[in-house]
């Protein structure tokens, strides 16, 4: 590299687009987000879409797929995968649903608790250095705006 290349000014545009692009800014946030999340996830051998699965049977029972897919928002053909994987691996079994016959009902079993146990308990250093640059009162501000842009109900801020 030559030392006049050396000297080229940085690109300046970005952060000038961020700027006046709201919603560029948040769609590149959210991507790093998201690979960082990919990243930790492979690293602990447990898929985003798996830990989100687990977390929510675990905190509202057995549901069916669809029901899954759409709380989650993941779309219902990666929620199939993502069921077969979790119960490939022991973590969840998919049962005829008692109340409609047509569907099933896939329900956390106890080595998925653990494997859930395990991946929430990395779960807070993730955070930590993921949002190391803000503030705990800018997480809490970040988390009411989100919370705004998806139209979810106001519930009290947990800890990071």
């Amino acid at each position: 590299m030559t030392a006049a290349a050396d000297r080229t000014p940085k690109p300046t545009y970005f952060p000038r687009l961020a700027a006046e692009r709201l919603d560029i800014a948040l769609c590149r946030a959210s991507a790093a987000v998201a690979r960082a999340a990919d990243a930790h996830a492979g690293e602990h051998g447990l898929g985003v879409g798996q830990h989100l699965v687990l977390k929510m049977l675990e905190a509202v029972g057995p549901c069916s797929q669809q029901s899954l897919s759409e709380e989650l928002r993941i779309d219902r053909t990666v929620m199939v995968s993502v069921c077969d994987d979790l119960e490939k691996a022991g973590h969840v079994r998919r049962e005829r649903n008692p109340h409609d016959r047509r569907s099933y009902a896939v329900t956390i079993t106890d080595k998925g608790r653990r494997r859930l146990a395990e991946a929430e308990a990395a779960t807070p250093n993730f955070l930590e250095n993921t949002f190391h640059s803000l503030t705990p009162t800018e997480r809490d501000q970040l988390r009411t705006i989100l919370t705004k842009l998806l139209h979810i109900p106001t519930r009290p801020s947990s800890p990071q």
